[in-house]
């Protein structure tokens, strides 16, 4: 199985979750981040750290956001690796909000 950022993450880009990843698997664009299917292991220290909910692991993934594993996979190898913290965006918090979170 691995772990998957879903939608929640958008506009948010908060990076708790980052800290606690004892693999780097994390990589941030300007909008979000993405979980490097090849890079990560099955710890799911992330899932707990995420304040927006944006973070599944694969067999508990709803099944209208299956998408997301495509979209992490092909997205996560061009940006950066991310691995400390950063600011989340100035739109995290509105963000948040209509997420429910």
């Amino acid at each position: 199985m691995t772990y998957v950022v879903t939608g929640n993450c958008r506009r948010c880009r908060y990076t708790d979750c980052v800290v606690v990843c004892p693999v780097d698997c994390f990589h941030a664009d300007s909008e979000m981040l993405y979980i490097d299917p090849n890079t990560r292991i099955e710890c799911g220290a992330c899932v707990a750290e995420c304040p927006v909910d944006a973070i599944y692991d694969e067999s508990e993934l709803p099944r209208d956001q299956r998408y997301w594993l495509d979209i992490n996979a092909e997205r996560a190898p061009a940006p950066p690796v991310i691995n400390q913290c950063e600011p989340e965006l100035p739109t995290a918090r509105e963000r948040g909000r209509q997420v429910g979170c």
